[in-house]
């Protein structure tokens, strides 16, 4: 019953805002289309800036056809239609309620020739492990911290917010990036609850970015920022058909995020064209003094990443495919087989691998994950200052053990086993990453990239959206994030087809600091197929 409630409060403080600040739709016929959700309903949505990219965006500013505040109304407006009302994806935690404010004050800018950067007047929407300084919480979807205003900005919202983009709203997200124990569901929350598919609407999003995949599926925003450690940003790209770019760790500063990892985490775009995530990534690379993984000397970091937007860009290239993925999913194999075909047909040559990366680099990784967690968590707490309503790890526990929504579907295995864990100089924490590294990277995929001289590694990302359920957890078919992820490496999801209305994607993945090799092969197999195609919102 209180879960029920805290939804109800949720979704009437979105609608109160969407009401109070006067947001009315965009009465420009060309932007307004027709939906329906259900499978035998007729009940009609107005979908307005369907499928818009930024570049769109940008040419309606420039010549007038709209303003940045007549856009940003409409999002709120479609958020109120289809997140709160309509399918009801509750994908979205809590609307900026500065919005319309900060969109008149970037058309005042543009109005005197002075736009701050590629983002100027593009709705983006933050996952809610991403620290804003403003009139938004960030919660890690965890009920524990509702309330919870971080001390500044992230530096991605920073970036964001330099380069000229509206941070919307917050999306809601699997509780602690998936991190908090087994059996979980992904896309719930004890703070958002549970975020639908819009294909599908009773399929799983998948996680922990389910929120951010959500939304930009179904044109609540032209971006979403996502954060992924181990598949979270690629798996609810591919299980909401939209592109995800996973970036090599120390791309994008980690400062002022929920963390899991040192090690692995990093944030990265999620949008419907490979072209509106790469304008984004430039957006976001920068060196940052308060995350060291920044520092790297090796890093090729780009402002502008549009240049390896070539459609040419799949000729001559070597592709290694990962056929340790096959035999899962017979409907996924006849999708890669089909876009192993495409890609050969643009001028790839492809070279079967029988496997990338022992599987007992996970066990490190794991073991990794734990030390870190327990170190990061307890870093950002005590970022948050003496109002910091959690301190520590340990207060986090108790503080879930008492509450009667958090633990009501899974436990917090993976914070406990966290608490026993000891400091960052421990041998074993030093003997497990030095062993995860060396797998991942010098025996994993440096060693596959140089023995076949490859471009990159391609595999499916992942199967169909499973039915969610919230009593036996997630049910993945199949996945390829691993081998990326645990060596800290770059990896993007393109949609590559449809089993029956729901979308599958392919990786792209390879060396550190490839992002513009691994754009021009995404972008290229993108315009050869364009699978991308908007959700129905069936009810299953």
């Amino acid at each position: 019953m209180l879960k029920l409630e805290n939804q109800q409060y949720n979704s009437m403080n979105r609608r109160l805002f969407i009401l109070q600040s006067g947001s009315a739709g965009l009465s420009l016929a060309p932007l307004i289309f027709s939906s329906c959700y259900g499978q035998a309903e007729a009940a009609n949505i107005d979908i307005l800036l369907e499928e818009f990219t930024i570049q769109q965006l940008r040419d309606g500013y420039e010549d007038g056809s709209y303003s940045i505040r007549d856009i940003v109304s409409s999002y709120l407006d479609r958020i109120d239609q289809i997140d709160v009302h309509g399918p009801a994806l509750n994908s979205i935690i809590q609307v900026n309620p500065e919005a319309l404010d900060i969109a008149e004050a970037l058309d005042q800018e543009l109005s005197k020739g002075k736009p701050r950067g590629p983002m100027h007047g593009i709705p983006v929407i933050l996952k809610d492990n991403i620290d804003t300084h403003d009139q938004m919480d960030t919660t890690a979807g965890s009920r524990a911290l509702i309330g919870s205003r971080p001390l500044q900005d992230s530096a991605v919202a920073a970036q964001l917010k330099a380069a000229g983009a509206v941070i919307l709203a917050k999306a809601n997200l699997s509780e602690w990036a998936n991190f908090r124990g087994e059996m979980s569901s992904s896309g719930w929350s004890g703070h958002g609850g549970l975020t639908k598919n819009p294909y599908v609407l009773d399929r799983n999003t998948c996680g922990s970015s389910a929120g951010s995949g959500a939304a930009v599926a179904a044109n609540l925003t032209v971006i979403a920022i996502g954060t992924e450690t181990n598949g979270s940003i690629v798996c609810p790209s591919t299980t909401n058909g939209i592109v995800g770019i996973k970036p090599t760790v120390g791309l994008i500063s980690r400062s002022g995020i929920i963390p899991i990892s040192y090690s692995q985490d990093t944030a990265g775009p999620m949008a419907r064209t490979v072209t509106d995530a790469a304008i984004c990534l430039g957006a976001l690379t920068a060196k940052d003094t308060a995350d060291f993984k920044t520092q790297n000397q090796t890093a090729v970091r780009l402002a502008d990443y549009t240049g390896a937007l070539n459609a040419e860009g799949l000729q001559g290239k070597r592709l290694g495919y990962d056929t340790s993925t096959r035999g899962n999913h017979n409907g996924v194999d006849r999708l890669m087989d089909q876009a192993l075909a495409d890609l050969r047909k643009q001028g790839a040559e492809i070279i079967e691998l029988e496997r990338v990366m022992d599987g007992g680099v996970g066990r490190h990784s794991f073991n990794v994950m734990l030390y870190e967690y327990k170190q990061g968590l307890n870093d950002y707490f005590a970022s948050l200052g003496s109002a910091a309503k959690i301190k520590s790890l340990e207060e986090l526990i108790e503080f879930n053990k008492q509450d009667a929504v958090e633990l009501e579907y899974f436990q917090q295995e993976y914070l406990e086993m966290a608490l026993e864990k000891g400091g960052l100089d421990d041998p074993e924490y030093l003997e497990d990453l030095a062993k995860m590294h060396q797998g991942s990277r010098e025996e994993g995929i440096d060693k596959v990239m140089a023995a076949h001289q490859l471009d990159a590694i391609i595999a499916p990302t992942g199967g169909p959206a499973w039915k969610t359920d919230l009593i036996n957890g997630d049910n993945f078919s199949l996945g390829s994030s691993s081998p990326a992820a645990i060596a800290g490496y770059p990896n993007i999801t393109v949609p590559m087809g449809y089993i029956k209305e729901l979308p599958v994607g392919i990786s792209i993945y390879g060396a550190a600091w490839t992002e513009s090799k691994l754009i021009e092969i995404a972008y290229a197999y993108e315009q050869a197929t364009l699978h991308r195609k908007p959700p129905k919102y069936l009810k299953g």
